[in-house]
């Protein structure tokens, strides 16, 4: 069995860690398959996934088509910016098809897995007739109105949609139809990485902000950029927990990705954080590649989305930390907080809630340690990479059979 996974870029977001972990489950588990990537870009995740003995293919996007994308489309005005981005982007985007459909056709795999919205489309426009093509989604694609139709015109070209949660798995089913298969399968976590015990960041000086006293309690939003991922909610939650409550916030992460209007800037966040008076409440760490390090570092890890969350890996890389997590309740966030015993969740966009919820783990030890040990049980149930590779060996065999 040969399989090819495409990804829109090297850097590593949820779904490029999603995809690392695929590939190391399925190398544990068929150490006689032969793995190999294509990515858009450079970056971290060529060398991480070449460690785990997979070939790998830098096949750079160009840049109209790097930052092509229908995020946050609405209304007139961003429908006509968004034609003319497309129409910039056409002649280079041909011309990375014909390369693409060149190197799909010389590695000859078995299957084709690709990974991004972007790449299900590639894929499926660049691949030889005769190999299968699995779409994974790591995100609600409805709601896209471009790329939704685009979806849904070339699912005939989709064997199957690997989704990671059921919520995006009932997403996938209205984007593609009826006749697409659909497979629910949750995504995994390096349970030796993301452990209760091992090396943690030096949050304060990433921050470049002093010391804080032993008796603050550190709360951090470990996320990407993406606008929909709550950084103002958690600004303002931070600001709405009483000066006597030690409190000190910290937002970890940075831009991952290309697409025009789809991140926010670290000086919007820095001036939001500034009028809302957390100058020196809040450190801006940038992105820290071992996030495990990070989140080892918090003693509450919050998450914040405000739009459904398609999976939240940061949900199930804190629990493997034996962290307490405050997750927003909205879609495959919902699953695996349900998967818990003793999560605890806020509505999302609701920053007195999250504020509400911050203070209560603020003051309480022994709950932060009792759902940090209930979050690990969790993780080691439920967020294995065998788990995973159980689950999507057989929906590979079963297309290359039929291949």
């Amino acid at each position: 069995m040969s399989i090819l996974f495409l990804s829109p870029t090297g850097q590593i977001g949820g779904a490029e860690a999603a995809l690392h972990e695929l590939i190391a489950g399925l190398r544990d588990a068929n150490p006689a398959w032969s793995l190999g990537v294509v990515v858009g870009s450079d970056g971290p995740l060529v060398d991480k996934v070449k460690a785990l003995g997979a070939r790998v293919d830098v096949l750079p996007f160009p840049p109209a088509l790097a930052k092509l994308g229908d995020w946050g489309v609405d209304g007139i005005a961003s429908l006509i910016r968004l034609c003319a981005r497309c129409a910039v982007a056409l002649w280079p985007t041909l011309i990375y098809l014909r390369r693409l459909r060149r190197l799909l056709r010389d590695r000859g795999p078995d299957v084709i897995h690709t990974n991004g919205l972007k790449m299900h489309l590639l894929g499926a426009w660049a691949a030889p007739r005769a190999t299968p093509v699995v779409w994974h989604f790591h995100d609600f694609a409805a709601g896209r109105r471009l790329t939704s139709r685009l979806l849904r015109r070339s699912a005939k070209r989709c064997a199957a949609v690997v989704a990671n949660s059921k919520s995006v798995a009932q997403d996938a089913r209205y984007v593609c139809g009826d006749a697409t298969k659909v497979y629910p399968v949750w995504n995994a976590v390096d349970l030796v990485r993301f452990a209760p015990t091992g090396p943690r960041a030096d949050l304060d000086a990433l921050a470049q902000l002093p010391a804080s006293a032993n008796d603050v309690v550190r709360v951090g939003l470990v996320a990407t950029f993406a606008r929909w991922k709550g950084h103002d909610t958690f600004l303002e939650a931070l600001s709405l927990v009483p000066a006597s409550v030690p409190v000190r916030g910290y937002i970890i992460g940075g831009p991952v990705y290309e697409t025009a209007g789809s991140q926010v800037a670290l000086r919007e966040l820095r001036e939001r954080a500034a009028s809302l008076g957390l100058a020196s409440r809040v450190g801006f760490t940038g992105f820290i590649a071992d996030s495990a390090a990070a989140i080892r570092s918090l003693d509450i890890v919050v998450h914040a989305s405000t739009d459904p969350e398609p999976f939240g890996l940061v949900i199930a890389e804190a629990m493997a930390c034996g962290k307490a997590v405050v997750a927003s309740r909205g879609g495959g966030a919902i699953e695996l907080t349900e998967a818990c015993a003793d999560a605890v969740t806020h509505v999302p966009g609701d920053a007195r809630g999250l504020s509400d919820r911050i203070q209560e783990l603020a003051i309480d030890p022994v709950r932060r340690a009792r759902i940090g040990a209930s979050g690990r049980e969790t993780a080691e149930r439920c967020f294995t990479r065998s788990r995973m590779a159980v689950e999507l060996t057989p929906i590979y065999q079963g297309l290359a059979h039929v291949h």
